[in-house]
């Protein structure tokens, strides 16, 4: 009994040698706009909540050091800001915060797809109602408009203009349950890309 109570001391130690070990600033992985706690990720959102663990606005992120997130995730986001000034202040902070080489992943609502869809001669009048919903936000409250749209190419440009490189579409982030995975009438309606933080003096494609 007594050997087990040192072993256990012991290995109890050892595990808060290492949690000490470990640094205070450790890199977030920052979930932007979510609302589900998860143990891997910290939550920002213009609303407190149960799962939140900052408060703020996106376009921002004066509350995080440069260099001090590991990886940003915003689905459904950046459509709600304004496409003239708070889209490319919002990306420049994504990189800003962002640790060199780290990841941002970003869903927003496909307008090419959404369009196609709206053109369907198939939809019923409903239907046609979601779709303008999707495309311009439910409008339930204030924050929830549509003030920006995008296509592949678009939303590329901008992330190229803010630092990003390594653009690539993906079909499913395979992280949350979210409208990064919405289908409506067979087709998935968001666009999701992700991006890499470029490394100073690599060169960023501009167009």
């Amino acid at each position: 009994m007594l050997r087990a109570f040192i072993r256990n001391f012991a290995r109890g130690s050892r595990k808060s040698r290492d949690r000490a070990a470990e640094p205070a600033n450790k890199p977030l992985h920052l979930h932007i706009g979510g609302k589900i706690a998860h143990p891997d990720w910290k939550i920002l959102n213009l609303k407190a909540g149960p799962g939140v663990d900052f408060v703020g606005h996106c376009a921002d992120l004066s509350i995080f050091d440069d260099g001090s997130v590991a990886e940003i995730y915003a689905s459904h986001v950046i459509e709600h800001l304004s496409y003239k000034h708070e889209v490319p202040l919002a990306l420049s902070e994504f990189n800003r915060v962002l640790a060199v080489g780290g990841q941002v992943r970003i869903g927003v609502p496909d307008l090419p797809t959404l369009c196609e869809l709206y053109l369907d001669a198939a939809l019923n009048a409903r239907d046609r109602y979601d779709v303008t919903r999707m495309i311009f936000g439910g409008q339930l409250n204030a924050a929830d408009f549509h003030y920006a749209g995008f296509d592949e190419e678009s939303l590329t440009s901008r992330l190229h203009q803010a630092g990003f490189v390594d653009v690539e579409r993906v079909s499913n982030f395979g992280l949350f349950d979210d409208t990064s995975n919405y289908v409506f009438n067979g087709r998935p309606i968001s666009l999701n890309l992700r991006a890499r933080k470029s490394a100073a003096g690599e060169p960023v494609p501009r167009r």
